[in-house]
């Protein structure tokens, strides 16, 4: 029997509606009044953000209205590993006494130093709350079975996601600990219908999959929730997956430091939502740190065809320790505008696009490497890549090492080229595409590592 999909049927909106559906002038109102009570619980008790205030010549009590939120200069990674490291271990952006905080989360640390965060027991239940809205927009229904291929360390994950569909009334299966092959048995065996992971553990798992002769085609799973690096919004890595599971894959974003706040509906594949009944979002150009998008702000606020830009959020529910104005580093394109899903909410079209440092300047071209990644998922009988970057001279040189799945090293020399063929007719720059042996590349569980900088001449 085929498996069933995700139900497509949500409606349309209605003066009831829950605040998914609420218009733009709606949640600006629903914004406002968050923005209204997180100011007034931090600005004085919590020391990171009262110091940033004095620092601004600002109180609480001057931001009136989201117009006035951009007087408050935007936050970076940067400045909160600096507060952390001046005050270890945890840090100054504490609202509570410590006592009263629960959970300690820690970024993973692929752009730098790690960072830990603390939860007070509501700021927990904010962010699982967050998760449940994710579960209604990907059309989750009661008897789904939920897989989590996730370690369940320090790194946040899929913490609040397993909670939250816990909470729902879900059968949740944690695969912590186990080797890829242990997972898949128990996927198959307990007969889950949702998968969350990482796209590249997902085509891991399916790699794995057809090493040992199962179909995964034929198991319950009819979705993956994929996150953690960008891919689920990638066309080619999207496609890879979805023939190797028949399920529909839905991106997911979120970070340690802002909370889950993004996620694609059922009616949009390839565009992201952003729970803005949850946060701000706004988009800066990384280039001259200029305003492109920020609600209430004349001339700023709307966006109906996309505009690329970083990506900056502000949470509004996360009192212990939140983040306002908080430069994510993700490069996005964001538009305004009512969905096909009855939401207003803004959409990150194409998902992540990448991250504003790792953008590849080659012979003149921008490049990031999603669009690599989309080109080598097209070619069916590549497993895993790394790129290599060797710059010279202020040029770059890229050399992409390709490894063929078992059994098609003896097409390799052609595979290579098709590869190198087709990155220059789209990305106008020569690749050098080397094949690498089989089992040779390293495989990843978490956030995939598949850029190298050759060590300098």
């Amino acid at each position: 029997m085929r498996k069933t999909r995700a139900d497509h049927s949500h409606g349309k909106p209605s003066p009831g509606d829950p605040p998914r559906f609420l218009d733009r002038a709606a949640l600006a109102d629903r914004q406002l009044a968050a923005l209204r009570r997180l100011l007034d619980a931090v600005v004085g008790p919590n020391p990171f953000w009262t110091e940033k205030f004095a620092a601004a010549g600002l109180t609480a009590a001057d931001i009136r209205t989201l117009a006035d939120l951009p007087r408050l200069p935007f936050t970076t990674k940067t400045q909160v590993a600096a507060d952390q490291a001046a005050k270890p271990p945890y840090g100054t952006n504490l609202t509570f006494p410590l006592k009263r905080y629960v959970r300690m989360h820690q970024t993973s640390g692929t752009t730098g130093q790690g960072m830990r965060w603390l939860d007070t027991p509501e700021s927990w239940d904010w962010f699982v709350g967050c998760w449940s809205t994710i579960y209604d927009v990907v059309a989750l229904k009661p008897d789904d079975r939920l897989y989590f291929a996730f370690s369940f360390g320090p790194f946040i994950g899929f913490w609040a996601a397993f909670e939250g569909a816990q909470r729902r009334g879900n059968f949740c299966l944690a695969g912590g600990g186990l080797s890829s092959s242990a997972r898949l048995r128990a996927m198959l065996d307990n007969r889950a219908t949702a998968l969350l992971c990482t796209p590249t553990y997902a085509l891991h798992l399916a790699e794995t999959a057809q090493r040992e002769s199962l179909d995964l085609r034929r198991s319950a799973v009819r979705m993956l929730i994929v996150a953690g690096e960008p891919g689920g919004s990638v066309p080619g890595v999207r496609a890879r997956l979805e023939a190797a599971f028949d399920a529909r894959v839905f991106d997911h974003t979120g970070m340690t430091e802002t909370g889950p706040l993004g996620i694609e509906c059922v009616e949009a594949p390839g565009c992201v939502h952003l729970l803005e009944s949850e946060a701000i979002v706004e988009l800066v150009d990384p280039s001259a740190d200029t305003l492109l998008f920020s609600p209430g702000v004349p001339g700023r606020d709307t966006a109906p065809d996309p505009i690329e830009g970083e990506l900056v959020l502000t949470n509004l529910g996360r009192l212990g320790s939140p983040l306002l104005r908080y430069r994510t580093g993700d490069v996005v394109r964001l538009r305004t505008g009512r969905c096909a899903c009855g939401r207003s909410l803004v959409q990150m079209v194409g998902g992540i696009l990448g991250r504003c440092d790792d953008m590849i300047i080659v012979r003149g071209n921008n490049v990031y490497p999603a669009a690599i990644d989309s080109i080598v998922r097209e070619f069916d009988s590549i497993a895993e890549y790394r790129i290599i970057l060797d710059t010279r001279a202020g040029l770059t040189d890229v050399t992409l090492e390709i490894e063929p799945v078992a059994g098609a090293a003896g097409a390799a020399s052609a595979l290579a080229d098709r590869v190198a063929e087709t990155i220059k007719s789209r990305l106008f720059f020569h690749a050098h595409v080397r094949v690498a042996p089989s089992g040779s590349l390293p495989r990843f569980e978490m956030k995939a590592r598949r850029i190298v900088r050759a060590p300098p001449v």
